[in-house]
């Protein structure tokens, strides 16, 4: 039995890695207090419609992502053409583009009161009832939406994956008489196909946890059930449970990824690979292919941020007001405590991963990172519960003992989105700390640890200096990150606490878009800041 003080570092692990667990097991635990009358009224009714619709929603969400997504990663890497260099970066705009404003912005557009059917029927003389125009609120238009601004997953990995390959590969699919379509589809995609299915699935786990988009165009799934049942039934059980369902379908997804690749290894040889030099194409193949690759960074990007802008910019006057920097303040601050206390975490998950090489402290650390393939819903639900059932017996024991009443303490406080949030975003800061601890070499540890240093002064003298970037990247992309949630904080901020975020959905509710588009704006132009440093660390790292 190892002393208490050898095994501090197992403690400082396990105790907060349960407290990040907590609400991912409260919400699996409800399914063995089922409430019976809510699930038969869910089964007569609606059920069906949120498994379909769900279902539905992320798997055509990751064929879009993977068709957008892998067809520009291949036209990238593998081709010299018109704006190659710009383009290749540009692709990953989307991904500063929340999904619930990509969909407020193109129902704005293309509404029957909207300035593209205004101006067809205008042009054409026609009035309503005399063409068709296709639903942007419906399935297929979430689809679309959500995969305009997921597409990045999969075409992130995919060109490291495609520009990754050794060019012997392609030497010898030509003496085998292959063309490059057959390449393509016989040699490249399927040594490809890990990378590619690690962005489908993070794309169908981003659809499965929306909120904003299906609520909007009022589709009837998981994350939409889950707040009617919980706030139109007043049933927090049976939203647990609901909540529970749909976890396992991303779970699964998950399981199924793996199971996929199960047999397949890759491996690379221990010489230098030496990459596929880009094929020149003719000037007209290269406008061609330019224009396929510059579409989705105009659908997914350049048209809503310009049709925001030409909403925002006439009425900033009169919107940019002492409310709107209230707003401001609560979104950057929430959000930058949010990046400092889960990158922290990180630091204390992943250091203390590299000195204590076991179970016992790996795998609380990995049921901590599970959070990031719950829906922020489903996360708020698991928070909630078990702060409310705190709250109610601490007031009733201070009314017991003191006869005060304490009132909510935990629940509908910022301490509950901050748990939230660390759940929710903790596995983003603990893969780009852990990816630069792997950089450090043990050596180096052991000869601060030569020189006398302890585990905290190694850690604060020799790793943080030299995780200075990791830690910047991590920082960066939990800030936006926590700027963009919705859902979680819907549920879970204090009251009379709004966030860039809510205040954009509750305008776009209230079919005022107009006024919508100053804070959905500032939450994109935020946003961008990561995606261009991430853009620039992939470039850097391929010097391509």
């Amino acid at each position: 039995m190892l002393p208490l003080k050898a095994d501090i570092w197992r403690w400082s692990v396990l105790i907060p890695a349960l407290l990040l667990a907590m609400p991912v097991l409260v919400v699996f635990g409800s399914v063995f207090s089922p409430d019976i009358e809510v699930w038969r009224h869910l089964r007569q009714t609606v059920l069906a419609d949120y498994i379909i619709n769900s279902l539905l929603l992320a798997f055509g969400t990751g064929a879009g992502a993977l068709i957008i997504g892998t067809s520009t990663a291949w036209l990238v890497s593998q081709y010299q053409f018109i704006g190659r260099r710009v383009l290749q970066w540009l692709l990953l705009l989307p991904l500063a583009m929340p999904a619930y404003i990509i969909a407020y912005t193109y129902t704005g557009m293309l509404d029957f009161a909207g300035p593209v059917q205004g101006w067809l029927r205008d042009y054409f003389g026609w009035v309503y009832g005399d063409y068709w125009f296709p639903e942007i609120r419906s399935l297929s238009g979430a689809i679309l939406m959500l995969s305009l601004v997921l597409y990045p997953y999969v075409y992130m990995l995919a060109r490291s994956a495609f520009r990754e390959q050794s060019s012997s590969m392609l030497e010898a699919s030509r003496t085998l008489g292959f063309c490059p379509r057959q390449h393509f589809w016989k040699v490249a995609l399927p040594l490809a196909r890990p990378a590619l299915l690690t962005g489908v699935a993070l794309a169908m786990m981003e659809a499965f946890a929306d909120y904003g988009t299906v609520q909007y165009f009022g589709i009837a799934t998981f994350t939409t059930g889950i707040f009617r049942t919980w706030f139109g039934m007043g049933s927090q059980g049976g939203a647990a449970q609901l909540a529970a369902l749909l976890s396992s379908f991303v779970l699964v997804l998950l399981v199924l990824e793996q199971w996929s690749r199960r047999k397949i290894r890759y491996f690379f040889q221990g010489q230098r690979q030496q990459i596929s030099p880009l094929r020149k194409l003719p000037l007209s193949r290269q406008m061609l292919v330019a224009l396929i690759c510059l579409l989705p960074v105009l659908l997914g990007f350049i048209v809503p941020a310009s049709q925001l802008a030409s909403w925002a910019l006439p009425n900033w006057p009169t919107l940019f007001t002492i409310d709107f920097g209230r707003l401001i303040w609560n979104s950057f601050s929430l959000a930058a405590l949010a990046a400092v206390l889960s990158v922290m975490l990180a630091l204390l998950f992943g250091y203390a991963s590299r000195l204590r090489r076991d179970p016992l402290v790996r795998l609380p650390v990995r049921l901590a990172a599970l959070g990031y393939a719950i829906p922020g819903t489903v996360i708020a639900i698991g928070v909630m519960i078990p702060l409310a059932w705190l709250d109610r017996n601490i007031d009733l024991l201070a009314e017991q003992w003191f006869d005060i009443r304490t009132g909510l303490l935990l629940s509908g406080t910022l301490f509950a989105l901050l748990l939230a949030y660390s759940v929710r975003f903790l596995a983003v800061s603990l893969h780009s700390v852990e990816a630069g601890l792997e950089r450090i070499k043990p050596s180096m540890d052991n000869a601060a640890r030569s020189l006398g240093a302890g585990p905290l002064q190694v850690l604060r003298r020799v790793h943080v200096p030299l995780l200075r970037g990791s830690v910047l990247t991590a920082l960066m992309l939990v800030f936006v990150d926590v700027l963009k949630e919705l859902p979680a904080t819907l549920i879970l901020r204090p009251f009379n606490f709004n966030t860039l975020a809510v205040r954009t959905y509750e305008l776009a509710s209230d079919e005022r878009l107009a006024d919508a588009a100053l804070p959905a704006l500032a939450i994109v132009c935020v946003s961008i800041i990561p995606v261009i440093l991430l853009s620039r660390t992939l470039d850097a790292s391929r010097g391509s």
